[in-house]
């Protein structure tokens, strides 16, 4: 069973729904939930949100957080976590905002991504180093740890 297929499970166990903020995977975590057969009893919606404007536009991140900490860090992912969870009105949200690559800097290096998942009584975050072992694996890599910070927070529902 895929970590989808036991998201699906579980979620429709409990009654819990979930949304996404993602950057750098692009909806890669909601294409691996909807690919699911009945995900819809659980996931009605995802975000894409790339850039700056989006996040602040669709899941309400603040200017200020931008300026001060940058796209890629943990008090922007919480904040994207937590705007999706309102704007989606679900019970879960997984926000991913990193660096695929190629690319990044001294301070944000290639492979840096923040996840952050909110719940109604409890919020995550941390921030995963991949490195620099190319777009695709990092974007995969993220996916898959996105789908596991889900599962976590299902079962801690």
């Amino acid at each position: 069973m895929t970590l989808a297929e036991k998201i699906l499970q579980e979620a429709v166990a409990k009654g819990l729904t979930i949304t996404t903020a993602e950057s750098c995977t692009g909806g890669m975590v909601a294409a691996a939930i909807t690919d699911i057969a009945g995900s819809s009893a659980i996931f009605e919606r995802g975000f894409v949100t790339y850039s700056n404007l989006a996040k602040q536009d669709m899941l309400a991140v603040r200017m200020q957080t931008l300026e001060s900490f940058g796209a890629v860090s943990e008090p922007v992912a919480q904040e994207m976590a937590l705007g999706a969870r309102n704007a989606a009105h679900a019970d879960i949200a997984v926000a991913i905002s990193g660096i695929a690559g190629p690319g990044g800097s001294e301070f944000k290096p290639e492979g840096r991504v923040c996840f952050a998942t909110v719940t109604a009584t409890d919020s995550f975050v941390e921030t995963i180093e991949y490195g620099a072992p190319g777009r695709s694996e990092v974007r995969a890599a993220a996916r898959d740890h996105a789908l596991s910070l889900i599962l976590n927070a299902i079962q801690a529902a």
